[in-house]
């Protein structure tokens, strides 16, 4: 049997449709994406096969070539799309906080940074630039490290703050391990950048840790 005899209403397009997208699970909304099964396996089935194999939805999509390609019943053309939904996702977060507008949304700029950076293999670390009226002036991601540590230099900081004019910054960046919880080091460098970019007048609003899944706030915790 394929899904074109199934009943209607447990169709994963048909059920899209009718219910809304948060109504189909991760195996669903894979399926609508794939679109066709290999012999023996339709395409249901082989979504539910991807997400055991790899564990996660996340992990699928955070996938390289080489792995999906070895999949029976995908190849080139598949990881392709997998990467452009993906990238689309980004880019619709990215909207969020659209240059020249002001940080309405905690939980957007969050959401935001946490695409940035929440699976990148290195530890990243970057700024949010704002105007006097918390508008965004840009995102730079200004040092790129190992997979435990980034050496960030607070005039290259300075540097970048002065030529967008910001007024005040969020700074930002990620442990791939996947623990949030910030070290000595990283309280340590905040305190430096903030007190060089005081002498600027210019203000740290916050620092974010990203993990797999959690953030740490430095403004949350009184830290700044």
């Amino acid at each position: 049997m394929t899904i074109r005899d199934w009943p209607a209403g447990e169709r994963p397009r048909e059920k899209l449709l009718h219910r809304g997208a948060p109504a189909l699970s991760d195996a669903e909304l894979l399926a609508i994406l794939l679109r066709t099964g290999i012999r023996g396996c339709d395409v249901l089935e082989l979504s539910r096969r991807l997400l055991q194999e790899f564990g996660s939805l996340r992990a699928l999509f955070a996938a390289d070539a080489e792995r999906i390609c070895a999949i029976p019943g995908l190849g080139h053309a598949k990881y392709v799309l997998l990467q452009a939904v993906l990238e689309l996702g980004r880019r619709h977060l990215d909207e969020t906080i659209r240059r020249g507008e002001a940080l309405t949304s905690p939980t957007a700029t969050r959401r935001f940074l946490q695409s940035r950076l929440r699976d990148r293999p290195r530890e990243i670390f970057a700024l949010l630039l704002l105007d006097s009226q918390h508008r965004v002036l840009s995102f730079e991601e200004l040092f790129h490290g190992t997979l435990d540590c980034a050496s960030v230099y607070p005039r290259e900081v300075v540097q970048c703050v002065l030529k967008y004019n910001a007024a005040a910054v969020i700074l930002c960046h990620n442990h791939p391990s996947g623990v949030a919880e910030p070290s000595r080091a990283d309280r340590s460098l905040t305190e430096r950048i903030s007190a060089a970019l005081g002498l600027i007048d210019v203000r740290v609003l916050d620092h974010l840790v990203i993990g797999d899944g959690e953030m740490v706030s430095f403004a949350e915790r009184g830290w700044l």
